[in-house]
């Protein structure tokens, strides 16, 4: 019996061995080249970073000189540090907020229109020298010679900057993008259908319900931003792809052949709207259940009683508020019964009631899980407001810069937020606005709601977003999920031409009918007046 047992096994043991290998998909230890974009961006990936580390994969890290939250050493990964500024040090992002600020507190219309010079100013600043670096990356033999050796087997980037975009075609690898935006727009009009007539684009605020008006405004507004495009971004970014890729070759198509769009929102968030097959999205991958606060915030924490606590952070790049805007909090603070617990780098207000704890870092996470958290005083950005939604804390919000305010109206449609008007906001008015949160039952329930079907999900978006990583690692590229549109001209992909050629043999055949029409009608006249001459 034991030898038939052992030859059994010896035949039956390499068959199943070979079952398992088939049936359980094997990802061998890869190696990812990541070119990520700094400050809160970098928060996000690196989330990625440390999980791909954790499954045994080899990251190297791509860095630039004045980089702010990306580190030169650390246990998930190993870094490459580029002899170029990338533009985007701490010291230039604080100013250019600072600025920003500064005009939005203007509420006249030539203030609006200095915002808007000012950003397109400080964008095409950045452009420059983001295009300095790239030359600088790509001229430089010994290290592009290096990354070919590396054998990497894809590049993990962040749209929202183009050098890990030409880096990867240069070195002719799959492409995985860790994407909410891109140098051109919100990440689904680069590769999405979108129409204009329910999809609002970004920064007008619009809800994806739009008056006649409003869509009016939509479709000029997609037409500017394509022509701030086609006149800030493409001379530039052509010109570095003709040189270190090829002749022929644009910026557009470069990021529209990307294998793989990770995108950081889902639709708890993000209206409704058409999509591709090669967009996976992972809303919320960086949240994750709340720690035990340290013992001294607790007790501050537990010291709020029934009324709760109000957590309030304006994120990474807005570390301080003019004077007069802190002050006004601080003072609306002090008559709240809640405790506050404010993240804030700038100048202690003098109107700071016994209420507010104030401090330069805060576990953002824990608090907003925390049980007597009761509202989040926040800037919009997506990460904060994904926190929120994961948390199911309601949300008072400023809406700043970039695509805060748009963030912002997505929340307020779906009644899980308030806003400020920066402009013109005072003690009293923000007082009312916080207030309305904190006790109309309505945003609390709205945002939990959310929260109930952010979780009620079969994967987590980590999960998914690291299972989709490793798909492209396992087959060298994700192409069948890709769509070929972005090597069609523009008048082929809008259906332009056989619009075109239809209305003109529309035309021609009813031009034609007419003229027959027309000459057998002269005929027969012709006929009738000649018989009549006789």
């Amino acid at each position: 019996m034991g030898t038939m047992s052992q030859q059994s096994f010896q035949v039956c043991g390499p068959v199943l061995l070979a079952l398992l290998v088939l049936v359980i998909p094997v990802v061998q230890n890869g190696k990812v080249l990541v070119f990520p974009m700094d400050g809160s961006h970098w928060v996000h990936m690196k989330t990625l970073i440390e999980v791909l580390h954790a499954k045994g994969h080899n990251i190297t890290v791509m860095r630039m000189t004045d980089s702010w939250y990306i580190k030169e050493f650390s246990p998930h990964y190993t870094s490459i540090t580029l002899k170029s500024a990338g533009g985007f040090g701490e010291e230039f992002l604080e100013m250019f907020t600072s600025r920003l600020m500064e005009i939005q507190r203007g509420s006249s219309t030539w203030a609006h229109i200095n915002l808007e010079i000012e950003m397109w100013k400080s964008i095409y600043e950045m452009i420059k020298t983001e295009s300095e670096l790239i030359i600088s990356m790509l001229e430089d033999q010994q290290l592009t010679q290096s990354l070919k050796e590396a054998k990497y087997d894809l590049v993990l980037t962040d749209p929202a900057m183009f050098g890990g975009i030409i880096l990867g075609h240069y070195l002719k690898l799959p492409m995985v993008f860790n994407a909410r935006w891109t140098l051109y727009s919100e990440a689904h009009f680069m590769i999405a259908p979108s129409p204009l007539s329910y999809v609002p684009f970004p920064f007008l605020e619009f809800p994806d319900r739009m008056s006649f008006f409003e869509r009016m405004k939509n479709v000029v507004m997609y037409i500017i931003a394509e022509a701030q495009s086609a006149l800030l971004f493409a001379p530039t970014y052509n010109a570095l792809c003709e040189r270190f890729i090829g002749p022929g070759v644009s910026f557009l198509t470069l990021v529209q052949r990307a294998d793989l769009w990770l995108h950081r929102v889902d639709f708890i968030f993000e209206f409704p709207r058409p999509t591709m097959p090669n967009i996976v999205y992972m809303g919320g991958f960086q949240c994750k259940p709340s720690k035990p606060l340290s013992q001294d915030l607790e007790d501050f924490v537990q010291s709020s009683g029934d009324h709760g606590v109000i957590v309030m952070s304006l994120g990474t790049l807005i570390g301080q508020l003019p004077d007069d805007v802190a002050e006004a909090i601080a003072e609306a603070f002090a008559e709240l019964p809640q405790k506050v617990i404010w993240r804030y780098k700038g100048k202690r207000p003098s109107a700071l009631g016994n209420n507010t704890l104030m401090m330069d870092w805060i576990p953002q996470n824990d608090l907003l899980g925390h049980p007597k958290t009761r509202a989040f005083v926040a800037h919009g950005g997506t990460n904060g407001v994904q926190e929120a939604i994961y948390h199911g804390v309601p949300i008072v919000g400023f809406g700043l810069i970039f695509d805060q305010p748009d963030n912002l109206s997505k929340m307020r449609v779906k009644g899980a937020a308030k806003t400020v008007d920066f402009a013109t906001m005072d003690k009293d008015s923000f007082l009312k606005t916080v207030k309305e949160v904190l006790y109309e039952p309505s945003y609390r329930e709205n945002m939990q709601r959310l929260s109930r079907l952010h979780k009620d999900v079969p994967v987590k978006p980590l999960d998914n977003a690291i299972f989709w990583i490793e798909f492209v690692m396992r087959h060298k590229g994700a192409a069948h999920l890709r769509t070929e549109s972005y090597k069609m001209p523009w008048y082929s992909y809008h259906t332009v031409d056989v619009i075109l050629f239809l209305i003109s043999s529309v035309s021609l055949i009813v031009l034609t009918t007419y003229a027959v029409i027309r000459y057998l009608c002269c005929r027969k006249c012709m006929r009738k007046t000649k018989k009549k001459l006789q």
